[in-house]
């Protein structure tokens, strides 16, 4: 019994708030040489929008990041109040992407199983509920969350939708990745965590599983953990938040690990075989590593490059921005990869082929 991932919906909160984070960071560097560092990676980022709930105070107004102050010079917020945020702007957003899955009633009724990903928000009751409730499906939907993986948690889910739909050939799973990144800068003059006002935004991705053959076609998944690494992506809950730690070595590490591991994640096929890659635009250097681990050609990537360029990094949702994007001119046969990279440091990956 193979399993499909038949259609993909994404949103994005109103704001783009890519320049006013850009310039706000630029302000915590105390020292010249990391001044000089972030703006060099702020220019070669090839990152152009991220999209927040906050609304960008105007440029220059270097007391705060945006109007209502969530951020304010000497006064970030506690997680108490980080999560009350999450807890008013995750449903919304939610349920705008599942609305763009355009569920008709028999789909709607017909849904199953609910798995939802996110590591940058908690409560409970939690954004699953919340999403039974307001879209009307049945109180027995089976229930999983699929907290903390950071940003492989998609293919994480997808994983255990395929098992689920193996399983249970009439099971409809409705997949939801949410995250809201922004919610999460630290107030730090350490280049590393700076960096994070660079890279992360805010998004939502929906998708339907079932056993219906339309769409991409869940051939097989493989992990890799690159070994000695686990400190190169850390993401932990603190006093002021969830405090990520991302270092400069991770590119490295990931062409290093998924070189070693090509051959099971190719599960034997070689790369030129390959036709489609959805890769997790972590960053631009993250892409960098993996066309040069795989020898790809420029062009393999485009669709990730170009998510990051009007998304940023998104964490868990941002894969199914590039599956979504390939999706939209299909080639019936065609063959693909996803790969997405999280702490660990961990590759999960997928083989995937067009219906």
């Amino acid at each position: 019994m193979a399993a499909y991932l038949n259609r993909i919906a994404t949103a994005v909160p109103q704001n783009d708030v890519h320049d006013a984070f850009v310039s706000f960071a630029d302000t915590l560097l105390t020292d010249r040489r990391s001044q000089v560092l972030f703006r060099r990676m702020a220019d070669r980022s090839q990152i152009e929008h991220r999209w927040s709930g906050l609304l960008p105070a105007p440029l220059g107004a270097n007391a705060a990041i945006d109007t209502d102050g969530f951020y304010s010079r000497g006064a970030f917020p506690s997680t108490a109040d980080r999560m009350r945020r999450y807890e008013t702007e995750a449903p919304p957003l939610a349920l705008r992407a599942v609305a763009g899955l355009e569920l008709d009633d028999g789909e709607r009724a017909g849904v199953s199983h609910l798995i939802v990903t996110s590591c940058t928000g908690f409560s409970a009751p939690g954004l699953d509920l919340q999403i039974v409730a307001s879209l009307g499906l049945k109180p027995s939907v089976e229930r999983t969350l699929v907290g903390f993986m950071g940003c492989y948690a998609a293919i994480s889910a997808l994983k255990l939708a395929r098992h689920i739909v193996r399983s249970e050939p009439d099971a409809k799973v409705l997949v939801v990745s949410l995250e809201l990144c922004t919610l999460h800068l630290q107030e730090t003059s350490n280049l590393e965590q700076v960096l994070t006002f660079l890279v992360f935004g805010d998004g939502c991705a929906a998708a339907l599983v079932t056993a219906e053959p339309r769409g991409l076609s869940l051939d097989s998944f493989h992990a890799e953990v690159a070994p000695g690494s686990a400190d190169q992506i850390t993401w932990n809950v603190r006093d002021q938040g969830f405090d990520m730690f991302l270092s400069g070595g991770v590119p490295g590490s990931i062409g290093k690990a998924i070189g070693a591991g090509r051959d099971a994640i190719l599960g034997g096929a070689q790369t030129g075989d390959i036709d489609l890659w959805a890769i997790h635009p972590g960053g631009r250097s993250v892409l960098d590593a993996v066309e040069a681990a795989f020898a790809l050609p420029p062009k393999a990537l485009q669709a990730s490059r170009e998510v990051l360029r009007r998304f940023g990094n998104m964490s868990s949702a941002t894969v199914l921005f590039v599956l979504k994007a390939l999706m939209e001119d299909p080639t019936p046969g065609t063959r693909g990869c996803a790969m997405a990279f999280g702490p660990g440091l961990t590759a999960e990956t997928m083989l995937f082929s067009q219906a």
